[in-house]
């Protein structure tokens, strides 16, 4: 999609077209062939119908070559989202699509219903909202390393803060996850994050974080060291704020399992490193107030020149 719509316009303007269920797409139905492989990925002509289906009801007209060229950058994203490891969660996914639901007084069901009708279909649907939450955290991943301030440019935008290095929260943490298989997924996730909430009760402490886990079935630990408050993660934020002084966060769950933090250590700290991290993190919100991050149509077409893209 080249980044041109951030999920919460797109749904906006979902929200404005009206009746969702007078777009039906009779192409989808049509039996499915091969129109494009990406890096041995392949988009079917069902995959171009639905998205074109989706942009009709985006009203941005809907031809099947501009709805190709989306779902070809997708693949793209969705790639190298899981290679370097920035997706969101499932639950996430599913928490958007429900708050764009109840957003047009719909339940999830009833969504999920008329975006059948439109020949869009939720799975369609969620797939796009996946990766349109992720794909910023995958610029910002790949970008934010690279554009160190210098020494020079520290002290400039201190000086212009009256000359005191900003001040930030650090932190250490321990990620602990009661592990879900996959085919066990729902099955015993109430029972799994039931386990997970009675066990923050009895968290003994980091240094012990492993012979804790010993006494569970399934349980895994894993050290994420020093994070700043502006690094934490989007669906951890929130959490991490909430435990306060506490020892772990509430839990989460996720494509892993159910999960929790542990707040090893936290501090008030003004170094140099908190002070660049601090100012990144004030240029990214400017970006994002002032438009799409030009950085993320670098990045595509980096990805595009190295992908191996067939049309058939």
């Amino acid at each position: 999609m080249g980044g041109k719509m951030s999920i919460l316009r797109t749904l906006s303007v979902m929200a404005l077209a009206g009746s969702l269920s007078i777009a039906v797409c009779a192409s989808a139905q049509a039996a499915s062939q091969v129109k494009v492989t990406v890096n041995n990925t392949v988009i079917t002509s069902g995959d171009i119908a639905k998205r074109v289906a989706f942009l009709r009801l985006q009203r941005q007209g809907g031809s099947a070559e501009e709805a190709k060229k989306q779902l070809v950058d997708e693949v793209l994203k969705r790639a190298e989202i899981a290679r370097i490891g920035q997706s969101v969660s499932t639950q996430d996914v599913d928490a958007a699509f429900a708050r764009f639901a109840a957003g047009n007084k719909l339940s999830p069901e009833q969504l999920g219903k008329i975006l059948d009708q439109a020949g869009v279909g939720s799975d369609h649907f969620k797939q796009f909202i996946a990766v349109q939450m992720s794909w910023p955290r995958a610029v910002n991943f790949r970008f934010g390393s690279g554009n160190r301030l210098q020494g020079a440019d520290l002290v400039k935008r201190m000086m212009e803060g009256g000359g005191n290095k900003p001040v930030t929260t650090e932190y250490y943490f321990k990620q602990v996850i009661f592990v879900i298989p996959e085919k066990k997924r729902g099955a015993i996730t109430g029972k799994r994050q039931a386990e997970a909430n009675a066990a923050r009760a009895q968290f003994p402490g980091c240094d012990t974080a492993k012979v804790f886990a010993a006494n569970y079935r399934d349980v895994s630990i894993r050290d994420l060291g020093r994070m700043l408050a502006q690094q934490l993660p989007d669906e951890w934020k929130p959490l991490v704020e909430k435990a306060g002084d506490g020892n772990t966060t509430g839990t989460r769950v996720t494509e892993k399992g159910v999960e929790f933090l542990a707040i090893c250590k936290k501090r008030q700290v003004n170094d140099d490193t908190a002070a660049e991290i601090v100012f990144r993190a004030e240029d990214l919100g400017k970006k994002k107030a002032g438009g799409e991050d030009p950085n993320s149509e670098k990045y595509i077409e980096e990805l595009r020149k190295k992908a191996q893209i067939v049309n058939k």
